[in-house]
């Protein structure tokens, strides 16, 4: 009796203490209460119902999708409590049970999920409010309720319904755009250089974020915000094909003037607007150079095409002479820094816009940053006429600095009323990463493939040695599946693939596996060995890679090693042959790729291999550094 007792008491109770359920879809933000406890159905792992940020939640996130992403729940559903808290600066995306969350720059509420675990004293809506009298629960069976005032003392509570709600207003700021100034305002007349020295305006700092007004929440009413359709709809993440980490180099010389400042301008904000900055796709600063360059704002200050345009607006021209070479080397050692929002895997890419023609050289320090992996493209207004060309320090200097000299990386108007013609192919230039040549570096653009003597006269500890002599070679490297890729074999009389290419995609797992290596012990059959690798490693090569083989062996081969060593010549594999103790000088000539002084090497003991290594790294990337750029 007991039992049926406490049996229909606790059925009373839960009948009483009704959990609310809701769709997959229903975001955080369309729900009013502060604290609660729903039902997810199952089946929200599903990507369609987007989750912003990790453990705290923007609230435009799906509910039950960040409950999953959390771990709170799996894809079968359950019940959960959502605890409102604040806006944060900013939400990182990422990958958890099952569910991929997005990043986002900033929101203006937040939200955690915990399991349904009521607090003692706590009562929890058994029916929802929500922004709209529309909501998605009320297909799922859910029942809505009006939000109310709090009741003024003497007075009877009103329902406030949804009309009422919106008639509320509230001032809104909202950016302009320079227009573009009229063809009959500027002069098209090019000053000669060199010129006076100009005041230097004031830097530009980071605009304070715009943020929608609220009506008052302590007068029980929703924030405006909440029920605008266009406000609910998050800043854009970018375009993720258009993913670039994109510095403009303006030109604020003397010469150029007010107006066609202001032009350059807004061929700056024209570009912000067509690229779609966000911090998955392009991101966007603004270095201004006169006399010196100057940094108005990094890849990481303003992270969405709005906030660009309103802080370019703002931009001042500094005045000065045109100091090129001396910007673009700037940028090359500062800009593009971890600490100003670089990012690995985006193509670093210059725009520099140069009025006439530069007062200093650029070949030079152009050089220095297309090693560096930046694709320089220069815009050129207003070239020097006949009798300007004596003021001109480097004839064809645009050639002389961008990374191919195609005409890819170069574009020219010959007055700066066309320079709005330059925006299509700008954009989509710098958007079509396959063609950015200069992001590939000696250090990132190769597959590797170490081939390691294991014979029995190398023995165990100078077998360690090798190792670590391959270790030190790949720490060199930029490693990922984009990147550079590693693939390594051993040999005897036989051979054996220790590790493909595509077995490994970061640094620490390559080295963990080349530490796992295993001696082998046995004969010295080079010349199979390195067809063997042609065979098991490079012929799974990427199309868009360099094929480079170090082969390091201690003795001379007992097979013959000309006509594999032809074989991989003619595939264009890059051969470097280290030779230790007893190894035969001709053989390690004979493989490797001419000229053989830059590509085999000979060390008497293997404990002098380590000193190699700087060597082979500056002759990889000589070699690769002397590519034609055409």
């Amino acid at each position: 009796m007991r039992t049926v007792v406490l049996t229909m008491k606790a059925s009373v109770i839960e009948m009483f203490l009704a959990v609310p359920q809701i769709n997959c879809d229903v975001k955080a933000g369309k729900i009013i209460d502060p604290e609660f406890i729903v039902k997810c159905p199952a089946g929200c792992q599903d990507p369609k119902y987007h989750v912003y940020g990790t453990d705290v939640y923007a609230s435009y996130s799906s509910v039950c999708g960040a409950a999953v992403h959390s771990g709170v729940l799996d894809n079968s559903g359950g019940k959960i409590l959502v605890r409102k808290v604040a806006g944060q600066s900013g939400y990182k995306g990422s990958y958890s049970n099952g569910v991929q969350s997005l990043s986002l720059p900033r929101w203006r509420e937040s939200f955690i999920v915990l399991e349904s675990k009521p607090k003692k004293g706590v009562t929890y809506p058994s029916a929802l409010t929500y922004s709209s009298s529309k909501s998605p629960a009320a297909q799922a069976g859910e029942t809505t309720k009006a939000y109310q005032r709090p009741p003024i003392p003497g007075t009877t509570a009103q329902p406030v319904t949804l009309m009422q709600l919106l008639a509320v207003t509230v001032a809104v700021a909202t950016p302009t755009t320079l227009p573009r100034p009229s063809p009959s305002a500027a002069s098209t007349t090019s000053i000669p250089r060199p010129q006076s020295v100009g005041h230097r305006s004031q830097e530009m700092g980071e605009m304070d974020s715009w943020k929608p007004g609220s009506v008052l929440l302590d007068e029980g009413l929703v924030p405006k915000e909440e029920l605008s359709t266009q406000s609910l709809e998050p800043v854009s993440l970018g375009d993720p094909n258009c993913k670039i980490d994109l510095s403009f180099l303006i030109d604020g010389s003397t010469s150029i003037g007010k107006r066609r400042f202001r032009i350059q301008k807004q061929l700056l904000a024209d570009v912000a607007q067509a690229l779609d900055i966000g911090p998955a796709g392009p991101l966007m600063g603004v270095v201004q150079y006169g006399d010196n360059p100057a940094t108005h704002f990094n890849l990481k200050t303003h992270t969405n095409s709005r906030d660009l345009k309103t802080a370019i607006e703002k931009i001042t021209q500094r005045g000065g002479l045109s100091n090129v070479g001396r910007a673009i080397s700037f940028v090359t050692k500062n800009f593009f820094s971890k600490a100003n929002g670089n990012r690995s895997g985006a193509p670093n890419v210059v725009v520099v816009m140069v009025d006439g023609w530069p007062t200093d050289k650029v070949e030079e320090a152009s050089r220095l940053a297309r090693e560096s992996g930046i694709n320089i493209f220069f815009i050129t207004i207003e070239g020097a006429a006949e009798n300007e060309k004596q003021y001109v320090v480097e004839p064809n200097f645009a050639n002389k600095a961008v990374c191919r000299t195609n005409g890819f990386y170069s574009l020219h108007v010959q007055s700066w009323f066309g320079l709005h013609k330059t925006l299509q192919p700008l954009v989509k230039r710098v958007c079509d990463t396959d063609r950015l040549a200069c992001s590939k570096t000696c250090l990132n653009s190769a597959d590797i493939g170490f081939v390691i003597d294991g014979s029995s006269s190398v023995g165990t500890g100078n077998f360690r040695t090798v190792l670590q002599f391959v270790t030190n070679l790949t720490k060199e490297f930029e490693i990922s599946d984009t990147d550079t890729r590693i693939g390594a074999v051993q040999y005897t009389y036989e051979q054996r693939l220790e590790f493909g290419f595509d077995k490994y995609s970061s640094k620490p797992d390559i080295l963990n596996a080349i530490k796992r290596v295993g001696y082998w012990s046995g004969g010295t059959s080079t010349g199979a060995a390195i067809n063997f690798a042609l065979e098991q490693l490079f012929k799974k090569s990427k199309p868009n890679k360099r094929k480079l083989m170090i082969l390091i062996t201690d003795g001379r081969s007992y097979d013959d090693v000309r006509i594999p060593a032809m074989a991989a010549h003619l595939k264009g594999v890059i051969t470097y042959a280290i030779g230790v103790a007893w190894a035969a000088q001709e053989e390690l000539e004979v493989i490797a790729t001419h000229p053989a002084r830059d590509h085999s090497f000979f060390v008497d003991e293997f404990d002098n291999l380590h000193q190699y290594v700087p060597r082979i790294i500056q002759n990889i990337c000589t070699e690769f550094n002397s590519q034609p750029r055409n």
